[in-house]
């Protein structure tokens, strides 16, 4: 990429930190660091690895309200509060800022809210990626760009609020119609002839799918302007990621597949004692229930021979679950697009199988929820592996906030 001066020129280019800049570039005053930060309109704030505000520019500062003088190294819970769509505090561990701090992996974050120092909430978009050290390994700071999105979001609702209630006024009819093909299929109600009940069954088949698809309609428009009902609560992952395994054996054996559950093991106390690891989390397990089985799902409905492979595995501060497959792959120019609404991938085996393209972009609004990311890596012919990975807590940290959430009065899903 060539950089041109004033006068459409190319000038001399050089290395900066990293990005290729011009000459003159790098001389204009104007266009220093301290005045791009001054000017853009995204909030940066800048974290050490002892959670230390270290920079927060002016947008920062009229987002938040925090003045810069009185930001800069106070701890960046303190200034950078946010809280879910309930306005419940995020754990630490679960923080965006906190969580690249942990893992050393960029955090996406756009469902939550920010309380300001004068005390309003307002919904912000959170970009949080880590910053190597010196050797290059361990994560030295954070830098974290803070959006106000509240225009956006009231768009959002509205371009949700019809879809919600277009998808929702039209489930009644479809029901019937499902209902009403339904009995008509039933030797018991009606006698069809066998190219009658050929025609009838498509036409179920059809309605079932049209219905299927005003579901998923419903679910990722709550999922786009934060209304999917999430009640988050410690869990040990491990539970739920062996009850979607269990619960998919049948549909893998029936198509001949072999489906494998690999759990980390850790080594015990006692020298020779294996011991199964617990993956705590702090997750509505209903909602992280329904991503595994999807992935599951999907493993097992494109993959034709071979096997399908649930892994759980993690370190001290992240939990990972993988879902790998011997399907078909997946091309490289497909995998950016892969978990945006209504994307599918286009070839023989997926217009055979079917499909709303809606799926994994739910699945990604869920992980997101809970500071988590999602992510594939795939190629044609070779298979599949869809990641996760979530914050983990340590028994000391679910315990603590086992006893608070005890406490505090939930609704009733």
């Amino acid at each position: 990429m060539l950089w041109w001066g004033r006068k459409n020129q190319p000038t001399t280019q050089t290395k900066a930190g990293g990005l290729t800049v011009s000459k003159s570039l790098r001389k204009d005053e104007r266009l220093s660091a301290d005045f791009i930060l001054s000017t853009i309109e995204d909030g940066v704030v800048i974290v050490g690895k002892d959670r230390v505000v270290q920079l927060f520019n002016p947008a920062a500062s009229r987002i938040t309200g925090w003045p810069a003088a009185e930001a800069v190294g106070l701890d960046f819970q303190s200034v950078i509060k946010l809280v879910d769509e309930h306005g419940q505090p995020y754990p630490l561990p679960n923080h965006p800022f906190m969580t690249a701090l942990s893992n050393g992996h960029p955090v996406r974050d756009s469902r939550s809210l920010l309380a300001t120092r004068g005390g309003k909430q307002i919904p912000v978009s959170v970009i949080v990626s880590p910053v190597a050290g010196s050797a290059g390994r361990a994560v030295s700071s954070v830098v974290g760009v803070i959006r106000d999105i509240t225009i956006e979001r009231a768009e959002e609702r509205r371009r949700s609020e019809f879809i919600s209630t277009a998808s929702h006024e039209m489930r009644t009819p479809i029901a019937a119609i499902e209902g009403y093909l339904a009995l008509t299929l039933n030797d018991r109600v009606v006698k069809v002839d066998s190219r009658g009940r050929n025609y009838l069954e498509k036409a179920h088949a059809a309605t079932k799918h049209l219905g299927e698809l005003f579901q998923d309609l419903l679910a990722s428009s709550r999922a786009e302007d934060g209304r999917t009902a999430s009640y988050p609560q410690v869990v040990e992952l491990g539970e739920i990621v062996q009850q979607v395994a269990d619960n998919a054996r049948f549909s893998a054996q029936k198509k001949g597949l072999q489906l494998k559950f690999i759990i980390g093991a850790e080594q015990g106390i006692k020298g020779d004692k294996v011991v199964r690891p617990l993956f705590y989390g702090n997750v509505d397990p209903n909602r992280i229930r329904e991503v595994f089985q999807n992935l599951v799902d999907n493993a097992i409905k494109y993959t034709m021979e071979g096997s399908v492979t649930i892994a759980l595995t993690g370190n001290a501060s992240v939990t990972q679950i993988q879902v790998r497959d011997t399907g078909p792959g997946i091309s490289e120019e497909d995998l950016p697009h892969l978990f945006q609404k209504f994307y599918r991938v286009d070839n023989s085996l997926t217009r055979t199988v079917g499909g709303t393209g809606l799926g994994l972009f739910i699945a990604r609004k869920i992980v997101e929820l809970y500071s988590g990311r999602i992510w594939v890596e795939s190629q044609l012919d070779k298979g599949s592996t869809f990641f996760i990975n979530l914050p983990r807590l340590t028994a000391a940290q679910a315990l603590g906030l086992q006893q608070q959430q005890a406490n505090t009065i939930r609704p009733m899903s």
